[in-house]
């Protein structure tokens, strides 16, 4: 099966294994070992989906589609188009650039589906008295303090709040911009941080939060 320093090779789920078929690729050891070392994030092609325009400049990306608009300013990292998709490569091997590549590839693959699918987050008020709702982009907040709780939401960011009998309430965010929805709902999950004794405040829908016994237990 071998031939100085030749493999005949077949990835499979990520491994090497060692097949004869016809359908063979030949690595020397160097090439088998630079591979090993390769980042499988950064290497990995976006796709391009229907309705999604990409604009390519020097060191920075524009992406278009039906949800809205992003773009991206990038450094020691070389983008390229290749017909429907974005395949991204660094400029050295330096540890530096290899966390870049990795980075970068991850941004605008948020980016494209952002813009043609969106994201979501959703919390959950749980207290009782704790209520939710929204005029608009102005989002009151109920929490048990003295006043309640007015915030004005980003014009990218859609709110949405649920309020149904016997069930907690639910502020739903929705928008195209992954880093912003974010900061949006961690803004909002400050207001009243969950407690780890009772698990009162304002949580993601999912959150598992670290329950404390009380002094009593």
């Amino acid at each position: 099966m071998c031939k100085r320093n030749y493999w005949e090779v077949s990835l499979i789920i990520g491994d090497w294994v060692s097949l004869e078929s016809n359908n063979k690729v030949v690595y020397s050891d160097s090439e088998l070992l630079k591979n090993r070392k390769m980042s499988r994030v950064g290497n990995s092609p976006i796709l391009i989906p229907e309705g999604v325009t990409v604009d390519l400049k020097p060191n920075h990306i524009v992406v278009k589609g039906k949800l809205g608009e992003l773009d991206l300013i990038f450094h020691d990292i070389e983008v390229t188009l290749k017909e429907k998709n974005i395949v991204l490569s660094r400029t050295s091997e330096s540890k530096l650039h290899k966390s870049k590549h990795g980075l970068y590839r991850a941004l605008v693959s948020n980016m494209i589906e952002g813009v043609s699918v969106g994201f979501t987050k959703e919390l959950e008020l749980v207290g009782v008295g704790y209520r939710a709702s929204n005029q608009g982009q102005k989002l009151d907040l109920a929490l048990g303090f003295s006043h309640n709780i007015l915030f004005d939401i980003a014009p990218e960011v859609k709110v949405e709040t649920i309020s149904e009998k016997g069930k907690n309430p639910i502020v739903k965010l929705t928008s195209h911009d992954k880093q912003l929805l974010g900061y949006v709902a961690a803004k909002i999950r400050s207001f009243r941080k969950p407690e780890p004794y009772k698990g009162k405040g304002v949580r993601f829908i999912g959150e598992q939060i670290r329950r404390k016994a009380g002094k009593s237990a």
